[in-house]
């Protein structure tokens, strides 16, 4: 099956600075794909790629297969969404901006209105002028012009930026039944609860680069091994695991002890804590956050991660 989203060695310069280095890119038909990074990574410049909106000095991009720098416009049928914040006309009310929409859209696009403002909650306000909308009913609007392009492919842009917790819970239950309904979805954020809340694939992107790319739950599977202790003795039982074959990284702390082992390891360090008298309160198998593992993968210098420094997304 064609990709929705193929992009390989995608490079943006300004000057000296680097802004996005030699990205790749697969986002495959039907994954809500999460493309996570600091603010200043280069997450919407090589969105803007992604859409043919500015040339990148070396790689290529193809939406479903086709190269929008080659076939314009057509390249970008079945594709919709907002690259920063949508923008409306602001004395006009949401219908008359969306009626607006579907007429330079043409084609059916005038008779998915009154869906689109269902999907997005917006049917009650459809009349009232865009000024004096919320930042959050401006996004959800932006998700109802680009839906009535009838899209496989929608790409947002940090949709829950400036959002209060309301409007942010709202966004991602909207994200989610789109999702659901089975649309391809690209999701460029620097929120780690946003990504792991919506996200099964994603992209870790610091400093232009990809460090990671693949499933989510891959990633966090691969911290697995580590385990939270707390007994009727945790001084004595870390001497113990310190001694324990298999058992590593024993640390001690007012929350009890952390260790890694397998769980053959662990087995026979209850069996040992048993046998010299310890009791166990807890034994909790523990994996990294997705907050965790994007700071051991972006944190750093740049010359640690062998990039250039942070430029403006």
């Amino acid at each position: 099956m064609t990709a929705a989203i193929e992009a390989r060695g995608l490079v943006k310069r300004y000057g000296e600075i680097t802004a996005v280095d030699h990205v790749d890119l697969t986002v495959r038909s039907g994954d809500v794909y999460g493309y996570l990074g600091p603010n200043g990574a280069g997450k919407t410049t090589s969105l803007r790629m992604l859409l043919g909106l500015i040339r990148p000095d070396e790689g290529s991009a193809r939406l479903f297969g086709h190269d929008p720098l080659v076939e314009g416009a057509r390249a970008l049928d079945g594709v919709a969404g907002f690259v920063e914040a949508p923008r409306f006309y602001p004395y006009m009310s949401a219908r008359k901006n969306l009626e607006f929409v579907a007429a330079l859209d043409g084609g059916d696009a005038a008779e998915r209105i009154d869906e689109a403002l269902d999907t997005v909650d917006l049917t009650k306000r459809q009349h009232d002028k865009v000024r004096g909308y919320s930042h959050g009913m401006k996004q959800r609007l932006g998700i109802a012009g680009a839906l009535l392009r009838d899209p496989k492919l929608l790409l947002l842009d940090e949709p829950t930026t400036g959002l209060d917790p309301a409007g942010m819970r709202d966004m991602r239950a909207l994200v989610h039944r789109l999702a659901e309904d089975g649309l391809t979805v690209l999701l460029s954020s620097h929120l780690m609860s946003e990504v792991e809340d919506l996200c099964d694939r994603v992209a870790i992107v610091t400093r232009g680069r990809v460090v990671y790319e693949g499933a989510l739950d891959e990633l966090i599977a691969t911290t697995a091994g580590r385990y939270d202790l707390r007994t009727t003795n945790d001084a004595e039982a870390a001497m113990i695991a310190r001694r324990a074959h298999g058992i590593a990284g024993v640390t001690v702390s007012n929350a009890g002890i952390a260790f890694e082992g397998d769980e053959v390891a662990v087995a026979h360090l209850t069996l040992e804590l048993a046998q010299a008298g310890i009791g166990l309160r807890a034994l909790v198998p523990r994996t990294a956050t997705l907050e965790e593992l994007f700071f051991r993968m972006t944190e750093g210098t740049p010359e640690q991660n062998g990039s250039q420094p942070l430029v403006p997304a």
